[in-house]
């Protein structure tokens, strides 16, 4: 005779997911029992909807309480316990079937598949979780949060049999940032652990879940005390064990307790040795510490890890993506740009949404500088084949300032998708950029005055008319946008276009705040890029000089993105005279550097490394620029004195010194 399945489940205000997870079990389940606790949605209508048998709960800040009203009312042989924001995994069903039928099993722990992130960046982590287990009048829940079952069972019946549910998964949606912030898990959880370790101030399982509650409250220094309390003289068998440590590991870090957390994954590594998640985070540990080779070595060895078991509940990428976009890091510190394009690409294969590999890519390639080779390089490697992909693009290289490439991108978009109102102010945007000012009034005059996108649409177009020389139109738009009562900040810097225009005699200084000075430098850049440097001076010019003063690098590097190199040195040397710092010496060097300046960028180097001696890129430089040198040594004496010995062999010292090693 076939088994019955009774799913039971505990909800409150779950419309938005109930229906999904119904859908999953559909034909599966021979009963569903919805215990709510308190829906004043759509939740129990839904369930109805479905042939649940709905019984209400009066909340009492105790999940077990709760799940065993459910249990009560269960006649079937198994029960399966969800939540309303998981589902069955749609291949899962047969298995769930074959599963029930064993007789000599008591429970299955299920692997667990969550999601978490948000849209645009979604990812998962897989578990272990005691979902599946014999309806029995004396197994019943215990605990007011972080409910277990599996120990009370093996408590009434020694003889129990538990079984990992190969081939049955549970996914989990409730991860997801939108879903926490909604229901502010993190606040409510804290509350009923601390309430319930009050009565359990011994129990390993809630120490541990009180310290990933604390660790996802950003309370890093508590959570790893809570947790390493939770594993002192632990059992190794214990089957939480794993990700026990690699929490102490990650509070330990992120409490900058560089050293202890070292100790603690290495520890780990000699019970759990092809755990690549404790290689992982000894390799980004020992980044943070500039140990870049035994960083690079870790790294490498969480790649080579094999399939790592649901217990573990590795994080995703630790064995791939991630790995990879870190060992790119490593490269890009050595300034070897190559290894580094090498391993941003390997990420990107790995998971080509992982957009952080993708904008450094592109930064490499430097495409306000060169956009037609980082266009050719970007489409040999990558997929740009549907609106979604070409969306990302243009947007990447909207925000690194490449209007042209942005704008060839965007125009691939329309046509999977209609054209949203960001994608057509930022071709509007694009096509200013490249001067093509009758396309871009047209997409710009379609946005309507009760359109949110409308104040910044027509700033744009009072750009466009400005940058024209159209003194007759600048005027009107800006009175129309004083009209609509614009922030302090934005009111100054809009009103420099009629003063520009009209020839004011002396701007005013202005001093702006964090939004004002983001839309003045968006100007500058968009001017920059346009090469129009006088008027991006004149907005410059129109600041108060203590407003400079936290911006001299990012307007210097404004100019050396799109080629100004000689107009970028006066902003780092203010900022070099400001604060010193190693990375403005090395900004200014790399500037004289390409202006053939070597003398001065050899100082600047010698600067940047005495400020920073563990950072291995002013190194490079300094060997690069010396190695330059030497050689144009070398040859300057070979012209004067042809043929001699000694000059012949130093310049072949220094030629086989450039040749890659093996």
């Amino acid at each position: 005779m076939a088994e019955t399945i009774s799913l039971c489940m505990i909800v409150k205000n779950e419309g938005q997911s109930l229906r999904r997870c119904l859908n999953s079990l559909s034909g599966l389940a021979d009963e569903v029992i919805v215990v709510d606790t308190g829906s004043t949605d759509s939740t129990c209508e839904i369930a109805r909807q479905y042939g649940a048998i709905l019984h209400h709960f009066l909340w009492n800040d105790n999940f077990s309480d709760a799940r065993n009203a459910s249990l009560e009312l269960a006649q079937g042989d198994w029960i399966l316990f969800l939540d309303a924001d998981e589902e069955l995994s749609s291949d899962s069903r047969e298995t769930l079937i074959r599963l029930v039928q064993d007789e000599t099993v008591e429970g299955y722990f299920v692997k667990i598949k969550n999601y978490l992130g948000k849209e645009g960046w979604i990812e998962t982590v897989s578990d272990l979780v005691f979902r599946l287990f014999r309806n029995k009048k004396e197994y019943r829940f215990r605990g007011a949060i972080h409910e277990q079952i599996a120990d009370v069972i093996l408590e009434n019946n020694s003889k129990a049999r538990y079984q990992i549910a190969e081939d049955l998964t549970i996914i989990h949606h409730g991860y997801l940032d939108e879903v926490i912030k909604d229901k502010d898990k993190k606040q409510r959880n804290l509350m009923l652990i601390e309430k319930e370790l009050m009565l359990n101030p011994t129990n390993r399982l809630l120490q541990y879940h009180y310290g990933v509650e604390l660790f996802r409250a950003e309370r890093y220094a508590e959570a790893a005390n809570v947790l390493i309390q939770s594993a002192t003289d632990i059992d190794p068998t214990t089957i939480f064990l794993p990700k026990l440590i690699r929490y102490i590991v990650m509070a330990q870090q992120s409490s900058d307790q560089l050293q202890g957390a070292l100790n603690t994954a290495a520890l780990g590594l000699k019970l759990f040795p092809n755990y690549a998640d404790l290689y992982f985070y000894t390799g980004l540990i020992l980044l943070d510490l500039k140990l870049y080779a035994q960083a690079r070595n870790a790294l490498s060895q969480a790649l080579s890890m094999p399939e790592q078991p649901p217990q573990y509940s590795s994080f995703g990428g630790v064995r791939g993506f991630r790995a990879y976009y870190y060992l790119a890091q490593i490269a890009e510190s050595f300034l070897d740009e190559e290894e580094a394009l090498k391993y941003y690409l390997c990420s990107l294969r790995d998971n080509p949404n992982f957009t952080h590999a993708l904008e450094h890519l592109v930064s490499i390639l430097k495409p306000t500088k060169e956009p037609l080779y980082t266009m050719e390089c970007l489409e040999k490697v990558c997929d740009f084949c549907t609106p979604a992909a070409n969306r990302l693009m243009g947007d990447i290289y909207f925000r690194h300032g490449a209007y042209g490439l942005a704008l060839h991108y965007l125009d691939q978009v329309e046509a999977g998708f209609p054209i949203s109102p960001d994608i057509k102010l930022r071709k509007a945007i694009c096509l200013i950029q490249e001067r093509r000012f009758f396309e871009a009034l047209r997409l710009l005059e379609d946005f309507s005055l009760d359109s949110p996108e409308y104040p910044i649409a027509t700033v744009n177009r009072l750009f466009c008319f400005w940058i024209q020389h159209r003194p007759q139109k600048v005027r009107p738009l800006w009175q129309e946008l004083h009209a609509l009562g614009l922030e302090p900040d934005t009111e100054h810097v809009i009103s420099l276009f009629p003063a520009f225009s009209e020839k004011t005699a002396s701007s005013p200084h202005f001093i702006l705040g964090p939004d004002g000075m983001s839309l003045l430098l968006d100007i500058v850049q968009r001017l920059v890029a346009l090469k129009e440097i006088n008027r991006a001076m004149y907005f410059l010019h129109a600041l108060h000089p203590k407003c400079l003063t936290e911006y001299y690098s990012k307007i210097a590097q404004i100019f050396v993105d799109y080629g100004e190199e000689t107009r970028a040195i006066p902003f780092i040397q203010s900022a070099i005279e400001r604060v010193p710092s190693a990375k403005a010496h090395f900004q200014l060097a790399e500037i004289f550097s390409h202006l053939g300046r070597l003398s001065e960028a050899e100082q600047h180097y010698k600067q940047a490394l005495q400020l920073d001696p563990d950072t291995p890129r002013y190194y490079v430089r300094l060997i690069e620029l010396y190695t330059t040198r030497r050689q144009a040594i070398v040859n300057e004496a070979l012209q004067k004195y042809p043929g001699n010995d000694i000059f012949k062999k130093l310049s072949e010292e220094v030629s086989s010194s450039d040749e890659p090693a093996d």
